[in-house]
């Protein structure tokens, strides 16, 4: 997949540290969501030394890993996360590189903000280098967001488009196996047999 000319603009291209200054210690995500991205951590298994990239004030791990690392932009929700033992501020729109030897987590999460990304690819391509072999990154994504940081791909993408964008980010990263996709949320009756809430999509691959 070859992404077009402007894919990856945005509405707002002012500096992302200046939209996120203000903390917001809310969820942005429904509690079906919420609970669905803790189950499906726990299904892979996530423990041990975690990285959590453009992370906030909770990480929807149900039960704390060894170590957890969390990366984002504000400083005031990364010191409110309970989970976390390491916070590094950094804005990956700006610097991709990730300040972490190789090879030194378990798992790399990344929950409702891969939209946000400019550089998607070469943050992922940082994600497969600071994996152990065998280890998943998991990309998980709803469809609310905030529309004038979400690129401008995503936003005209459907939300099947959004699971085939995301698996695409990780096949051009390399490194990884071949990602799959899958909505995470239940079926109801009420909208044509999709999730009445949130819907929750994930995107996973491991560390070859």
């Amino acid at each position: 997949m070859q992404f077009p000319p402007g894919f990856f603009a945005r509405d707002d291209e002012s500096a992302d540290t200046r939209f996120y200054r203000a903390p917001r210690l809310v969820t942005h995500i429904d509690a079906g969501a919420i609970d669905a991205v803790g189950a499906l951590y726990e299904e892979l298994g996530v423990s041990g030394r975690v990285l959590d990239l453009m992370s906030s004030w909770v990480s929807h791990l149900r039960a704390t890993p060894e170590h957890l690392a969390v990366l984002g932009l504000n400083r005031a929700e990364l010191d409110a996360n309970p989970q976390a033992a390491e916070r590094v501020v950094q804005d990956l729109n700006e610097e991709t590189a990730l300040p972490f030897p190789d090879g030194s987590f378990d798992a790399v999460l990344c929950c409702v903000s891969i939209d946000y990304l400019v550089r998607p690819v070469a943050v992922l391509a940082e994600a497969a280098r600071v994996l152990r072999p065998g280890a998943p990154v998991v990309l998980t994504f709803s469809n609310r967001l905030f529309p004038t940081k979400a690129v401008r791909g995503w936003l005209l993408a459907s939300e099947d488009e959004r699971c085939a964008i995301a698996a695409e980010y990780l096949r051009q990263a390399g490194g990884f196996t071949e990602p799959e996709a899958s909505l995470r949320t239940p079926p109801g009756p009420d909208r044509g047999g999709r999730y009445g809430g949130d819907p929750l999509y994930a995107v996973v691959a491991r560390r070859r």
